[in-house]
Parts: structure tokens; sequence; C-alpha cells
């Protein structure tokens, strides 16, 4: 048990303290990067019962159906809903950069329950092609969703509903790919290598865009308290 729960929690940390570590102005208060994995975490339940239910009742038919709603659609829907209804609000959520770490946090508290639970059922022999796959593109799915959601926040507001638009339609749309790419099973590791090559690429894409735009708001704060405090002089 001890070695599968190792195995179920290793690659959501290792990858959740990448994309901390990469934060380059103020690092996150861990209790509330905690928290925003916790969040995810206990997602997984509720999230797995609906997909049971629908699976078992033949709602959704066809590999199409099935990888964007049964899957994509209520996973991504459900970490956006956490996402920008308990964290996006939040005071530690002050720049663009914190919304990839949060969305990241999330995606990953899902995801390592979810990983947990497979490997208890399928083996921890499992575990390597799990943690590349399943594990390493919801945390994916989470960069690029945190990285509209920290640009939506500090964006004007003529951007600010077709950028939260764009943090649920994107990871969405990924994310129905991947598993269309597995449900499919005809040769799917020829498409998957690509799929998630690209996927890296944007999300690392992302992570250097949310960079620029810290920069730009730390800058621009850093004026307005020069002209405040010279206002204040005078």
């Amino acid at each position: 048990m001890l070695v599968i729960l190792s195995a179920g929690i290793a690659p959501g940390l290792a990858l959740l303290s990448y994309f901390y570590l990469r934060d380059q102005y103020e690092y996150e208060p861990i209790l509330s990067v905690f928290k925003a994995f916790l969040f995810g975490a206990f997602l997984t339940f509720p999230i797995m019962f609906i997909q049971h239910v629908l699976t078992t009742e033949h709602v959704f038919q066809g590999h199409v159906f099935n990888a964007f709603i049964n899957i994509a659609l209520l996973e991504e829907f459900f970490k956006w809903f956490i996402l920008f209804f308990a964290v996006y609000q939040h005071e530690d959520f002050n720049e663009p950069y914190d919304g990839i770490v949060y969305g990241a946090s999330v995606s990953l508290g899902f995801a390592t329950v979810e990983n947990i639970l497979y490997l208890l059922a399928d083996g921890v022999g499992t575990a390597f092609g799990r943690a590349l796959l399943p594990v390493s593109s919801h945390a994916l799915f989470g960069v690029i969703m945190g990285y509209y959601l920290g640009k939506a926040k500090f964006s004007t507001n003529k951007k600010i509903k077709r950028t939260l638009f764009f943090s649920f339609i994107v990871p969405l749309l990924l994310h129905g790919f991947y598993d269309y790419i597995l449900l499919a099973k005809t040769k799917w590791i020829y498409y998957m290598i690509p799929f998630m090559l690209f996927l890296w690429w944007l999300a690392l894409k992302k992570v250097k865009q949310a960079h620029i735009l810290s920069k730009k708001h730390h800058e621009k704060n850093i004026f307005k308290n020069r002209n405040s405090t010279i206002d204040t002089i005078g």
C-alpha cells in the first residue's frame, strides 16, 4: 500500500513543485496551494461517480461524446468552477502567474487521487505510464486554464469575458482530443506522442507568457507606487 501511495503521489508532487518554483516574483503561500490541491482531490469522487452513472446508463454513445462530454467536459468544468469561485477572487492571487500555480494545483489534486485509485485497481506496474500520460496531461490542462484565468484577472474589462471563455474552452478541447486518442485505441501511441509534445510546448509557452504578464504587472505597480509617493511628498 505504501508503495502504491508513493507512486501515486510522487508524479503530481513533482509537477506541482516544478510549476510552483517557476514563479519569478513571489511564491504563493504553501497553505493556499495545498488548499487548492485538496479542492481538486475532493472533486475526484463526485466526478467519477457521475461518470460511472453516465457510462452504466449508456447516456453517451461513441468515442467523441465519451471523450468530449463524459470525460473532458465534466472534469474541466468542475476544475474551472473551483478555480473561478474559490481561488480567482482570493487575495493571494495577486499576479498573472499565480493562475498557473493554482490551476496546476487543482488539476494535480484531481489527477493524484485518480492516479492512486487506478494504481490500486491495476497495480503499481502501470505507475510509469500513468505519470507520463494522465498525470502530466492533467497538470498541463491546469497550467493552460490557469494562464487564461491569470490573464483575465489582470486584463481590461473588454477582454475579461473572452479570456475567461478561453480558460474553459481551450483545456476542454485539448482534454477531449487527448481522451479521444486513447478511446480510439487504433495505433493510439502514434498520435499520442506528438499530441503530448505539442501539449508540453503549449503549456511551457503559456508559462513564458505568464512570466511576461507578471513582469508588466509588477512594473505597473512600481510605477503607480512611485507616483503615489511623489504626490504624497508634493
